[in-house]
């Protein structure tokens, strides 16, 4: 699939359905919000969300004090519609509408965070892509906090299919630059009650 076709797909799925429409919907956005916290060297930390959409994450980032974020997404109407729902404050974040595996960092930052945008990279020239970026993207002793489908989860999402991922297998694709430092399993629930096994790692940058 190439860059124009995914912006192409993501942005039909942004404009034909609602949140309670696809899987992915969190309103508490757990453990990504813990992982991040957990991370950051305070309020001022620098974060970006690939694949950011329409997550409930940057409101919570918001809440808390945070304040230098950035947000990617490939749907501009995904990043419309969070910019409606926060109002006022989605001033103070930087809502860019790119594909991850194109766009270019212009800057590193502490914090990299991807909830289920790695994992539908599924060819090889794609991840090198966005691993490139990545490896730009992220400062020494920086982190990357990164959700994909668990090995017992989905082998589909939003008719696409996606690679899955265990922590170490995760690792050793994200290179040596990166350390592995914690992970765990999660279990999300879908707005309709279906249970998806994921598993969310950290990695600090070396």
């Amino acid at each position: 699939m190439t860059a124009s076709d995914r912006q192409s797909h993501w942005q039909t799925v942004y404009l034909t359905k609602g949140e309670q429409q696809v899987s992915w919907t969190q309103t508490d956005p757990q453990p990504s919000l813990r992982l991040i916290e957990s991370t950051a060297s305070g309020r001022g930390a620098s974060i970006i969300d690939i694949g950011g959409g329409a997550s409930h994450l940057v409101d919570a980032l918001l809440a808390r004090g945070f304040h230098d974020l950035t947000v990617l997404d490939l749907s501009e109407a995904a990043l419309a519609s969070a910019r409606q729902r926060i109002g006022a404050p989605a001033d103070q974040v930087r809502w860019v509408a790119d594909d991850a595996t194109v766009w270019q960092p212009p800057r590193a930052f502490d914090i990299w965070h991807d909830r289920a945008a790695f994992h539908f990279l599924v060819d090889e020239t794609d991840r090198a892509a966005y691993l490139g970026r990545l490896h730009r993207g992220v400062k020494a002793g920086g982190h990357a906090v990164i959700g994909t489908f668990a090995p017992d989860g989905p082998e589909r999402c939003s008719g696409l299919p996606v690679q899955r991922y265990d922590p170490a297998t995760l690792s050793r694709t994200i290179g040596s630059a990166f350390e592995l430092i914690a992970h765990e399993a999660h279990r999300h629930v879908t707005p309709w009650g279906a249970t998806q096994s994921f598993q969310f790692s950290v990695l600090r940058r070396t």
